[in-house]
């Protein structure tokens, strides 16, 4: 097991993994970060995106709405706003947020509402990687 990290991805809604892993890929919110075992410790913010673990000649994907990242030597855990499978993404739901997104910003003067549609399109968009990403995988 000296080669493997224990990752823990959880949300509001509950866990959705946990297991050891050889490597963990996470939309750190100044880029992706990779995370092996024995890493240093930190703890950063997390953008909405593609959260990947790496096992055994496997990899399985999540999406994670944003939130917080903590590693320690032996664990890594992801806090995140909303965590799914990337499996059970609903490509229509994603265009349709999409959509709705990129109208309001159009449409909004007020800044906490643009900031509000900015943040909603960059969580549609992050889905829409995702979906796309494991498409190309299968």
């Amino acid at each position: 097991m000296a080669n493997t990290i224990h990752v823990d991805i959880v949300s509001a809604e509950g866990q959705i993994f946990s297991g050891q892993v050889n490597a963990v890929f996470v939309p750190g919110s100044q880029g992706e970060l990779g995370v092996y075992p024995r890493h240093a410790p930190l703890l950063t913010t997390l953008k909405p995106g593609e959260v990947r673990v790496q096992t055994d000649g496997a990899e399985q994907s999540f999406y994670v709405g944003g939130g917080t990242l903590e590693v320690q030597p032996n664990l890594v855990t992801v806090l995140a706003d909303t965590a799914v499978r990337a499996r059970d993404l609903d490509e229509a739901a994603a265009l349709a947020a999409k959509q709705r997104a990129e109208d309001a910003v159009r449409n909004r003067t007020d800044k906490l509402d643009i900031a509000a549609a900015q943040a909603e399109l960059a969580r549609a968009v992050a889905q829409l990687r995702a979906i796309e990403r494991l498409r190309k995988k299968h």
